[in-house]
């Protein structure tokens, strides 16, 4: 996985239609009312970022050893890339800048599949 590397998109929605909301709307706002200025008139509009990261020139991927990964958790890790490859949330790579995946068990037992990109 690592030596073909992956590319994750996240996309949102977004009801062209829908009015801008308001202060009282966002929950975080409501949740934390300490923190933004009384004097805040609304929420700022949105707008498309374009964001990169610029790299030197001539320079290699940083090669770590792939996390050992129990047989069960390989075939896990196979049926979540499918399922998120099949619903379109992310899309193969051939880049040679990837990311390890482990997995981190939940309360009920279950398998969480994390990137880890430190």
């Amino acid at each position: 996985m690592i030596s073909t590397g992956y590319v994750y998109h996240l996309f949102r929605v977004k009801d062209s239609n829908s009015e801008t909301p308001t202060l009282e709307s966002v929950p975080i706002v409501n949740e934390f009312p300490e923190v933004f200025p009384e004097d805040l008139p609304r929420v700022p509009p949105e707008r498309e970022i374009k964001f990169r990261i610029n790299l030197l020139l001539d320079t290699q991927p940083i090669l770590i050893s792939p996390y050992r990964m129990a047989p069960a958790e390989l075939k896990k890790l196979k049926e979540q890339l499918k399922d998120v490859l099949d619903k379109g949330i992310i899309r193969p790579s051939i880049s040679l800048w990837g990311a390890p995946v482990l997995f981190v068990k939940k309360k009920d037992g279950s398998l969480r599949m994390c990137i880890d990109y430190h």
